[in-house]
């Protein structure tokens, strides 16, 4: 059984706007209904959380009507961090899961086909994230605005969600690196030693982040489909 984590518990602060991004609306839907109705689609997806915020949280609930999901589904309200959100979604998931699939909401241009392959990719590790391959040229720079060297781009991915991991792996690392800042969940599977498999993602899966992103999002939306 999957059951799938979606953060929606930003405010949206670096975005500008006074409503959360979650529940922007993207070309007349709101931006959270995108991946709602790919994992409300998905056949291995048994279970969805939604972690929201005190202002979003009455939103969401109305969001979650309009779409007609059909799978069991919670709000629960997150934390001050992301990690402390995640850590929130954890405590709602039902305890018959085996494999539990976390996604932001900020990315709405998942597809069914990727959800199925990063659940697959979890069969080789206990733990799968979805990636592309980085396109631009990275250098690292120094404090001052220095170029310090200029890294391998062949081996450098960005990463983004879903990510998905057996549960009882995601649990102990989150129980055991209470205070470690993380910019995503694979960061903690790691420190416990484990591997994360890389699953190929798409270019399309972007994370809306700023006004830019979010011009950016509306042209992909007129051409997604959530197969």
């Amino acid at each position: 059984m999957v059951s799938a984590i979606i953060v929606a518990a930003g405010k949206g602060r670096r975005f500008g706007f006074k409503v959360s991004k979650a529940v922007l609306k993207l070309n007349s839907r709101p931006v959270i209904a995108y991946s709602l109705a790919v994992f409300n689609a998905h056949p291995q997806v048994k279970e969805i959380i939604v972690v929201g915020n005190s202002g979003n949280i009455p939103a969401l609930r109305n969001i979650i009507k309009r779409e007609k999901i059909a799978k069991h589904i919670k709000i629960v309200p997150g934390g001050k961090e992301r990690r402390d959100s995640v850590a929130k979604g954890l405590q709602a998931v039902n305890p018959k899961a085996d494999l539990i699939l976390i996604h932001d909401a900020a990315r709405p241009f998942i597809t069914k086909s990727l959800v199925s392959s990063v659940i697959k990719g979890t069969q080789k590790m206990g733990a799968a994230i979805a990636a592309v391959p980085v396109k631009a040229t990275i250098k690292k720079v120094q404090s001052g605005l220095v170029v310090e060297k200029t890294l391998d781009r062949k081996s450098l991915w960005e990463i983004q969600t879903p990510q998905v991991f057996k549960k009882g792996l995601i649990l102990k690392a989150y129980k055991k690196f209470k205070r470690l800042p993380a910019t995503d969940d694979a960061m903690l599977v790691e420190r416990l030693g484990a591997k994360v498999n890389v699953v190929l993602g798409s270019y399309s899966n972007i994370k809306i982040t700023t006004p830019e992103d979010f011009i950016i999002a509306k042209g992909i939306a007129g051409l997604w489909k959530t197969a």
